[in-house]
């Protein structure tokens, strides 16, 4: 599937994703009111690789997204939103919304790292976790995902959201990280500082996904600086079952999307398994 943050905030992004052969969607994360983000500029391409971006959570609020979800259902598509906010309550206004909707299921963003008040400045206090995805998930049946990002407490967060009645973990979201203009002598971002992804991050979210998984075995969705079919391998082995791709979506997505399929499929031909469930966590048993 793809990250949430990469298109998915209207019907025409969701269509877009589909095009590029993913298995499920997730939407941009959705906030109650409308959020227009920060001023460019907010996405940094890193002279060796990667990006740095601090968007500012924009997203249209949760009256277009019942358009969203409908779109994905109607492409047939695993339709999951990505639900942000600053509060208990806000938090479950918008996971309602997202239930009537249709969503089949609901990652709860608790780790974006540049928006004051939302996602890390949450999900770093592991009871705030708790007690997030406690409320959202005693709102229906349909699986609650958390979203959980690097801070100092995050096999504890990851507990305390599975304690709260997550069904699985994403990890992991972007890294805090800035630069600086070396003429101008001023940070680039407007925000000063945002989130890294793509390459640089893959070593730390592989860590954070076989340290995880070594405390819970819980079922982990793996994401951070995945570009083929061997970085995935990587998240699998550490203990992801399921995947999303990023900052590597920009370039050629569907070609991306078929060569880390096909290679996945061959690697696990290859080591002489039949499922790539088999693989799950290996790395652990070694």
């Amino acid at each position: 599937m793809n990250a949430s943050g990469i298109l998915g905030a209207t019907p025409e992004h969701i269509a877009k994703l589909a095009s590029y052969g993913l298995a499920a969607v997730v939407t941009k994360t959705f906030t109650e009111k409308p959020r227009e983000g920060y001023a460019p500029p907010i996405i940094i391409k890193l002279r060796n690789c990667g990006y740095i971006n601090a968007v500012g959570l924009a997203n249209p609020g949760i009256e277009l997204l019942p358009q969203v979800v409908r779109k994905g259902k109607e492409l047939g598509l695993v339709t999951i939103v990505s639900v942000g906010g600053s509060s208990l309550e806000e938090f479950v206004k918008v996971s309602t919304v997202a239930l009537d909707s249709g969503a089949d299921m609901l990652e709860l963003n608790l780790s974006c790292p540049h928006t004051r008040g939302y996602g890390l400045d949450i999900g770093s206090d592991p009871t705030n976790v708790y007690e997030v995805v406690k409320a959202v998930s005693s709102l229906s049946s349909t699986p609650v995902i958390a979203k959980l990002g690097v801070s100092d407490n995050y096999v504890k967060s990851s507990g305390k959201a599975l304690e709260g009645g997550a069904k699985a973990l994403t990890l992991i979201n972007t890294v805090k990280a800035m630069i600086i203009d070396v003429y101008s002598a001023k940070p680039i971002l407007s925000n000063v500082f945002g989130g890294m992804s793509g390459p640089p991050i893959h070593p730390i979210a592989v860590k954070v996904v076989y340290d995880v998984y070594k405390e819970y075995e819980p079922e982990i969705v793996g994401v951070g600086g995945i570009v083929d079919w061997i970085s995935a391998a990587e998240l699998i082995l550490a203990g992801a079952e399921a995947l999303q791709l990023g900052s590597a979506l920009s370039t050629k997505p569907r070609e991306l999307v078929d060569s880390v399929l096909e290679g996945l499929k061959e690697w696990v031909s290859e080591l002489g398994y039949t499922r790539i469930k088999d693989l799950v966590g290996l790395a652990h048993k070694k």
